[in-house]
């Protein structure tokens, strides 16, 4: 098999995007070790939220498989509404946090519910309406960093992370690495870090002005 193979540059088997296919599998990876880092005492927010969270991430990795892999009809609905429940969710958590005050799950899903008109409408009405989710989720968690020192490693270094990830994205696109001697281009390395930088938060969701709170 030629490396160009696994690259986005053409179609390897029924996956539509190799690399990008493959490479979603690591937000199903943080997924379950978010689910194992959980605090064992049941009923907490932290353990609770931190569930959800889980599931979420977990939601992602599974639709951008199906977006990058198979590619069916449907695609855009499994690979954007994941992705906006989970800022929408983060978004929540760090506003209950923030208040004092434990919102109930449909701050998060009334958005996301809102997602599927959005997405039907196209591409771009999608990609708006995630940018304005991810502004609020990054906007609510830096002030929570501000107020709660003991979150502002999870939260600086999650933060930190999705933002390399961006950039390499930005920057090598489709080619740069992924020439025809290489294995992977900006978006897989986008998955890896975008992962990584979810697994990093969960240790901050469920945080509910806690001074004793425990990080990994």
């Amino acid at each position: 098999m030629e490396w160009a193979a696994l690259c986005n540059q053409e179609r390897l088997g029924f996956l539509e995007q190799p690399a990008s296919a493959i490479t979603s599998a690591a937000f199903v990876v943080a997924a379950a070790g978010i689910l194992a880092a959980r605090p064992r005492e049941s009923g907490t927010p932290a353990r609770e939220q931190q569930t959800v969270f889980a599931l979420l991430v977990a939601g992602i990795g599974i639709g951008s498989f199906v977006q990058h892999g198979p590619h069916p009809s449907w695609q855009a609905y499994a690979h954007d509404l994941p992705l906006a429940a989970t800022l929408v969710f983060v978004a929540t958590d760090a506003a209950s946090d923030l208040t004092g005050r434990e919102l109930s799950a449909a701050w998060w899903l009334v958005p996301s519910a809102a997602m599927v008109p959005i997405v039907a409408a196209g591409p771009a009405a999608s990609t708006a309406a995630q940018a304005a989710m991810a502004v609020a989720a990054i906007a609510l968690n830096l002030l929570r960093a501000v107020h709660h020192p003991v979150l502002r490693a999870p939260v600086l270094v999650a933060l930190g992370t999705v933002a390399a990830g961006a950039v390499l994205s930005r920057l090598t696109g489709r080619s740069g690495p992924c020439g025809p001697e290489s294995l992977i281009t900006g978006h897989p390395m986008w998955h890896l870090l975008a992962a990584a930088a979810l697994w990093r938060l969960a240790a901050a969701v469920g945080a509910r002005r806690q001074p004793a709170l425990r990080l990994r």
